[in-house]
């Protein structure tokens, strides 16, 4: 694998909150290997907290974990895991269980993109797209709830999108999948909250430096700033520093809800179908 497609730590990292917050826990993340969720990792494990990382191609899941692990100085399990496949699923969970003995926080990133208008959009495209989020969301919370979660508790974050919040064009297939998410969220927030277990979302927006940005954007990722309301792109740490809050005692009577992270995006974004249509011919 090329070095520039490796993620790489901040070189600095200003603290909002307390370093020790999430001391001795674990965190199993999927999608953890690149983009968002590796820096979710990074700023979890920056409070102490070690981690598992599972993504489907193992050389990436493994490099980050050493990235990770080098520049935070907490231990980082790699597994290799397709969220798919529920066997997978459930033995890459299983073996989190016997490195660390426990799971308290689960984050569900995995997930799939691209732009395409329906009317072009195959079959095995919308469903290979609602596989890997919707179902792999389920599948990845279902097997820590059953190795875990359902006799100790703990905290479920299902990263979304505020796609659903409007009719977003050329994404009709992630609209339907995220929808599918935050649905799941808030009903397994009532059916698991006397287990005292937690189930939130994020919903980030536009956020800079991230293969999404540049598949889903390419060169009107510059002009995007000036149609959100705080006039910058999202960075991952705004994510990933909203997943520590979450995680934390502070959000300990928060549950169901869905936390957009987006600088105001969503309210405002142009949303034009004959201008998406335009942008995405001009990255062909």
């Amino acid at each position: 694998m090329a070095a520039s497609m490796v993620d790489k730590c901040m070189k600095t990292y200003n603290y909002v909150f307390n370093p020790s917050l999430l001391k001795g826990q674990v965190a199993f993340i999927t999608g953890g290997g690149s983009g968002i969720c590796f820096t979710i990792a990074e700023v979890l494990m920056r409070h102490q907290c070690s981690t598992v990382i599972a993504s489907r191609k193992l050389e990436r899941v493994q490099q980050a974990a050493e990235e990770l692990s080098r520049g935070t100085g907490q231990k980082c399990l790699p597994i290799q895991m397709d969220v798919r496949k529920p066997k997978e699923v459930v033995a890459g969970v299983q073996r989190a269980m016997q490195e660390f003995g426990k799971i308290d926080i689960l984050v569900n990133g995995a997930a799939g993109n691209f732009l395409c208008p329906a009317s072009a959009m195959s079959f095995n495209a919308f469903k290979t797209v609602l596989d890997i989020d919707t179902i792999g969301t389920f599948n990845a919370t279902k097997a820590v709830f059953e190795e875990y979660m359902k006799d100790n508790g703990g905290v479920i974050i299902n990263i979304s999108a505020t796609l659903a919040y409007k009719a977003t064009v050329l994404q009709t297939h992630a609209s339907a999948a995220k929808a599918a998410i935050d649905s799941m969220t808030r009903s397994l927030a009532v059916e698991w909250g006397p287990l005292g277990i937690r189930v939130v979302g994020i919903a980030p927006g536009p956020i800079g430096d991230t293969e999404g940005m540049r598949k889903l954007a390419g060169p009107l990722t510059e002009s995007i700033p000036q149609h959100i309301p705080l006039r910058r792109l999202g960075t991952k740490q705004d994510v990933a520093d909203c997943a520590v809050f979450l995680s934390s005692p502070a959000a300990s009577y928060i549950t169901g809800d869905i936390v957009v992270v987006d600088g105001g995006s969503w309210m405002t974004s142009p949303n034009n179908i004959n201008q998406r249509l335009a942008g995405l011919k001009s990255q062909l």
